[in-house]
């Protein structure tokens, strides 16, 4: 993959890193955003642990190369900023959607508020899934898509859950899950005819940094790394864009929604 361009949104911890450094191995140039610059500024005790700057040391000895982007998806003058970066660069084959800050805030003033009914979730849930997640990869996909569109090449991947098909945890959090779903599809079909794909991936169990903090709660025996997901979209790449629905078997998730490609 020494020849492919990717960018990964929200990847200076969990999911999204591991995606990163997944690509890197395979020896793609990989540009990731995030807030997270510094170590210093993820948090105390180590609960946001994870940053930019560490990535970056941790990728000095993969064969791909990564470009860092401090961004805030919530505005999208930001976004637009590092789409506008990597098209003066020469142009993009992967773009993954992770950006994702709706596990935030789950407890409030010691209450564990996310399984909630919907009549009282807090709004700023809303805001931060569908408002910020959300949106953030529509305006990526919308930067970006003319780039692919060029070149006749390109995959989209929105990373998604099963809360999008069946309850799990609140309403909010399926309602985002099923939109994710619905745009990846929906891409992919205005995409097909320029042979650029779209999916939507739904994880297992990951052994992300927040995962492995509360390791005694979880059984890991079938999770999966962090890189397993960033190893099956460059699998993904290299298939041909062709009218098929792939279903994969992903660490304890029978299957990823059907993975959606064009």
């Amino acid at each position: 993959m020494k020849d492919v361009v990717a960018l990964v949104t929200g990847g200076s911890r969990g999911v999204g890193r591991g995606i990163a450094l997944a690509l890197l191995t395979e020896g793609a140039t990989v540009h990731v955003t995030g807030r997270t610059f510094s170590e210093a500024e993820a948090g105390p005790e180590g609960n946001r642990a994870g940053s930019l700057q560490g990535l970056e040391l941790e990728a000095a000895n993969l064969p791909g190369r990564v470009v860092i982007h401090h961004c805030d998806h919530s505005d999208d003058a930001e976004t637009e900023r590092v789409a506008a970066g990597i098209r003066a660069g020469g142009g993009l084959d992967i773009l993954v959607n992770n950006a994702w800050p709706g596990y935030e805030g789950m407890v409030e003033d010691g209450e564990f508020t996310w399984p909630r009914p919907f009549w009282e979730q807090p709004s700023r849930r809303w805001d931060a899934m569908i408002g910020t997640a959300l949106k953030a990869a529509f305006m990526m996909s919308r930067e970006v898509a003319p780039m692919m569109i060029s070149t006749h090449r390109g995959l989209i991947v929105n990373i998604s859950f099963w809360a999008a098909q069946l309850y799990e945890g609140n309403a909010i959090y399926g309602i985002a899950k099923a939109a994710a779903d619905k745009m990846a599809a929906d891409f992919a079909h205005e995409l097909r005819p320029h042979n650029v794909a779209a999916v939507a991936l739904y994880p297992g169990l990951v052994r992300t940094e927040a995962v492995m903090r509360n390791a005694d709660y979880f059984d890991l025996s079938n999770s999966e790394s962090p890189r397993f997901i960033g190893h099956v979209i460059a699998w993904t790449l290299a298939r041909p864009c062709a009218d098929v629905e792939i279903r994969a078997r992903l660490g304890r998730g029978r299957v990823g929604p059907a993975i959606r490609h064009s």
